[in-house]
């Protein structure tokens, strides 16, 4: 189980992130600087909070109380960022193998193998990310994220950057994988669609302060009424019948 209680004094307002995860999938949606992707930061370890409590499993990832933070590499938390974070300069297989430094060379090998044949890369391996489709630089960047064995994985708006075709390509094939881990999975999202397609369960962010956490049909029937008022097609809502 994820759980998170912290605030970060930010500029245009203070995050307020109170929520758990506990096996389920579970979107943290909100519109733009809402605070979703500060929140993920702070779990990661990228960013520090100002107070608060952070714990994975059982173990403390941080306490302000007992000045408690640990480092990144040793969260066991795997981040997919927006725009993927590849090291432009090494190759598929460098970049996959970054995510597993700790590891002897015949091992990291052995595992690196494993993820591309895992994420379907096989023919890519000497490919560097910028002679990659969107497609396959994701597919990297999700084998390198899952090379570190997290316990659980954060995605960060995977579907921001790509286009209609790909993003309908892709939505199933992430969920898939996601659905497969075992751990706890955290999706930040501006997107209805998306939450609706991957998520059991919501929490909600605005102006940084997080609501109580909710089934994803508690959401739909939300946001089919908000949609309803405003005049909006409400059409998409049946299409995600469970």
């Amino acid at each position: 189980m994820l759980y998170v209680d912290i605030e970060k004094k930010l500029d245009s307002f203070t995050l307020k992130a109170s929520f758990k995860v506990d096996g389920e999938v579970t979107a943290l949606f909100g519109p733009s600087g809402a605070g979703k992707s500060i929140t993920l930061k702070c779990i990661a370890g990228i960013e520090k909070p100002d107070s608060g409590v952070i714990q994975l499993n059982g173990r403390t990832l941080f306490d302000s109380s007992q000045h408690i933070d640990l480092q990144p590499q040793k969260r066991k938390v795997g981040y997919l960022f927006q725009e993927y974070a590849l090291f432009p300069n090494m190759t598929v297989n460098g970049n996959i193998e970054a995510g597993m430094r700790t590891l002897k060379k015949s091992d990291r090998i052995a595992k690196t193998a494993e993820l591309t044949e895992r994420f379907r890369l096989n023919g890519l391996e000497d490919k560097r990310p910028s002679t990659l489709s969107g497609g396959e630089q994701q597919r990297v960047a999700l084998a390198r994220m899952f090379a570190s064995q997290p316990e659980v994985i954060l995605l960060d708006e995977p579907f921001a950057s790509l286009d209609i075709l790909l993003k309908a390509e892709l939505i199933p094939y992430i969920k898939d994988i996601i659905n497969n881990f075992g751990g706890e999975s955290i999706l930040v999202s501006h997107d209805v669609d998306e939450v609706l397609t991957m998520c059991e369960r919501v929490t909600e962010i605005a102006s940084g302060v997080t609501e109580r956490t909710v089934t994803t049909e508690e959401f739909k029937s939300k946001m089919k009424v908000i949609y309803e008022r405003a005049g909006l097609d409400i059409g998409r809502f049946n299409d995600h019948e469970r």
